[in-house]
């Protein structure tokens, strides 16, 4: 077996590298990376809104979508390139919420009018999204979550409550998890 990358992906990577050493020299002071540093301060949430924007732009906060969902349809591979130099540079701008499991929850279920509303906001790192699974007596025990949706026509009737949850402060949407 031939564990090389291809020419493909070594131009990628480079262009990968090029972009996230450039993004890395625009953090705010005491920045230390990681996915969770971009809630500990307006300024950090402003420095991964930044980020964000440019990766959509470039079409990179949907590497991995399929091409007829506005994705670039790459492979895992070249999402793990992506990763590997964009985590080695510390930057952020990918909200693992949105592109990862809200879309790809929409891509599989999602109706084509959910698919054209949402996708290509998701894509452009328009949207920011928290996840509403921790409840009160449950935590993140998910066989415990007493959330109710219950179907009122076109809509649901939420009923509960969710506590703690990652992002929420700067979140402009949430997914739940409910029964």
């Amino acid at each position: 077996m031939d564990f090389k990358f291809t020419e493909e992906q070594e131009a990628l990577k480079n262009e990968f590298e090029e972009f996230f050493s450039e993004e890395e020299k625009r953090a705010p002071e005491g920045w230390i990376g990681g996915d969770l540093s971009r809630f500990e301060s307006d300024e950090n949430w402003a420095y991964h809104c930044s980020v964000a924007e440019k990766l959509g732009k470039k079409g990179w906060l949907s590497l991995t979508w399929p091409k007829e969902y506005g994705g670039c349809g790459y492979s895992p591979i070249e999402r793990l390139i992506f990763d590997e130099i964009r985590l080695y540079h510390r930057v952020p701008g990918v909200d693992i919420f949105g592109p990862a499991i809200v879309a790809y929850s929409i891509i599989r279920y999602g109706s084509d009018e959910l698919k054209r509303e949402w996708l290509p906001r998701i894509a452009k790192g328009e949207i920011h999204w928290c996840q509403g699974w921790s409840e009160p007596n449950a935590g993140s025990d998910l066989a415990s979550l007493t959330l109710r949706a219950i179907e009122d026509g076109n809509d649901y009737i939420i009923n509960g409550q969710k506590i703690w949850t990652t992002g929420a402060h700067y979140a402009t949407h949430i997914f739940l998890l409910v029964h």
